[in-house]
């Protein structure tokens, strides 16, 4: 569903990315560990066809990247730590509105099924920049899956919630999965991505340098494999 190979990014002088590989199957949770400044959110960038690398093959569910950036946008599902709402719109309307952009039939119905997966229905009518940051990334989760895309990335989807907020999040992310979406999800929580992803694999210094399979490593391993990988760049 996501093939990577040779990729490369640089700002100005500096390297970003070094000569990524990274094949991702259909329904695989991913998860992009790293410390700051190793890259994860430049990658998931040029996979959300925000940036372009300049060296390097990109596809994503068939379609090569840049060239065919537009394809690609019809199959993705993008999500960040800024939920990239209108406040001054409902929920409702928020969906309405990216749901004519990707021209979902049925349009009613769909808007209403997702309110009622991410547990906003209640609150549809009301004003986004009413809700908690919690209910707003929800309120994202929403959108980006409205039209039933195949891959979704989740670039640090916990930034800035609660506790309370956080399972929330746990518990739709496991939803969402278990729908068969292909995701790639970069976080700092390790103990949160040791319960959800099916694989992990470890970004430093813009360099992939483990992988493990979560089925070959429990989830208290999780800290050791990831500080070893770190330790020996």
């Amino acid at each position: 569903m996501v093939k990577v190979h040779g990729l490369v990014k640089r700002f100005g002088l500096k390297t970003v990315l070094r000569n990524i590989d990274l094949t991702v199957k259909q329904g695989e949770f991913v998860a992009i560990l790293g410390p700051n400044g190793a890259g994860k959110s430049t990658l998931l960038r040029i996979l959300a066809t925000l940036s372009r690398p300049n060296v390097g093959y990109v596809e994503i569910a068939g379609y090569q990247l840049p060239s065919q950036a537009a394809y690609v946008r019809q199959h993705l599902g993008v999500v960040t730590h800024f939920p990239l709402l209108y406040g001054d719109l409902t929920a409702e309307e928020n969906l309405r509105f990216y749901g004519r952009m990707y021209h979902i039939s049925h349009l009613t119905e769909r808007v209403s099924d997702v309110l009622q997966l991410v547990g906003l229905y209640s609150r549809r009518r009301d004003l986004v920049r009413t809700y908690s940051r919690g209910m707003q990334q929800r309120l994202a989760i929403g959108r980006a899956i409205l039209h039933d895309p195949s891959v979704i990335l989740f670039d640090e989807p916990y930034t800035g919630l609660d506790q309370e907020a956080c399972d929330m999040l746990d518990s739709l992310l496991l939803n969402v999965a278990t729908q068969g979406h292909t995701i790639i999800m970069t976080s700092h929580d390790l103990w949160r991505v040791a319960e959800l992803a099916s694989r992990f694999e470890i970004l430093t210094n813009g360099k992939i340098v483990a992988s493990a399979e979560k089925k070959d490593l429990p989830a208290t391993y999780l800290l050791d494999f990831y500080r070893q990988a770190i330790q020996e760049i």
